[in-house]
């Protein structure tokens, strides 16, 4: 699950219906059916340092979403990313942004209307969070399999679940959870891709329909291999989190961050971690 809301409309801009306009604007009432029974599906990209790292990716899993979720894009993710950039364009090159498109259901009864599918896309104004790292802990809440809720999407009623793991954390002093995925292997935390190092190789769940298959992730274990590092995708458990050397996230919105603490066990930033990040930048800048 890989992204991070952004509230209000402060540098923001809205391309919807042909026109880009300002700030927070009013799109759906509370007859829409995406407002009433959440067909809403998303994606984020990211800019920042005037670069826009795997932003077609981005726009092409925005349109598998929705077909996803039963909603019929009538954009392509081609025609997506030329407005990216022409939103992207209208602020100062170095500004740190968010990239949204959106597609949901305006119609419909309890399954939406495909013929009633609106798209917008909100870029605005959002700050790198810092490469320090964060604390986690392990949540009492699962990632639902594939049977109970649309997880190959990357769809708006599936972050509910996340919030009240984020909810759950912060009550307990963690910036973060660990979430499981229904039979309690570990699938991510609550806002991003998770893994770990442990002697010299690097460990991340296998995806299993539960969690999506973030781009950053597949990005940077790329990257790692093409670097010469051993990267491992399999079912991992709680208990080799909690034995790991480094534990690490990466997502669309902070890219790649290490874990300070996990439960009760100090972390320091580790070389592996630290190897992930400057290779996504350099990535980012090629």
């Amino acid at each position: 699950m890989a992204g991070h809301g952004t509230g209000g409309g402060a540098g923001a801009l809205t391309y919807v219906r042909g026109a880009w306009l300002e700030g927070n604007p009013g799109l759906i009432g509370p007859m829409s059916h995406a407002m009433w029974l959440a067909s809403l599906v998303f994606d984020g990209a990211r800019a920042f340092e005037g670069v826009a790292p795997d932003l077609g990716l981005h726009c092409a899993r925005a349109v598998r979403s929705a077909q996803a979720m039963g909603l019929k894009p009538m954009l392509t993710a081609g025609e997506i990313e030329e407005l990216c950039w022409d939103g992207i364009r209208r602020f100062p090159r170095e500004t740190a942004l968010y990239i949204r498109p959106m597609f949901w259901a305006e119609d419909g009864f309890v399954a939406p209307d495909p013929d009633s599918t609106q798209f917008a896309l909100t870029i605005n104004e959002s700050p790198m969070p810092p490469a320090g790292g964060f604390t986690a802990c392990l949540s009492t809440r699962r990632r639902p399999a594939p049977d109970m809720a649309p997880t190959e999407a990357k769809a708006a009623c599936l972050y509910p679940n996340a919030g009240l793991a984020l909810k759950e954390a912060q009550e307990r002093g963690f910036d973060n959870a660990i979430m499981r995925d229904p039979i309690g292997n570990v699938a991510e935390f609550a806002t991003a891709n998770l893994f770990i190092a442990k002697d010299g190789t690097v460990h991340t769940p296998v995806p299993n329909g539960t969690f999506l298959n973030g781009i950053t992730r597949q990005r940077v274990i790329g990257l790692l291999r093409d670097a010469g590092v051993t990267v491992h995708e399999r079912t991992l458990t709680v208990a080799e989190v909690m034995a790991a050397d480094e534990v690490f996230s990466t997502g669309n919105y902070a890219k790649v961050v290490p874990v300070t603490r996990v439960e009760d066990r100090d972390l320091q930033p580790g070389p592996l971690a630290k190897r992930a990040r400057v290779l996504y930048w350099e990535f980012a800048h090629s």
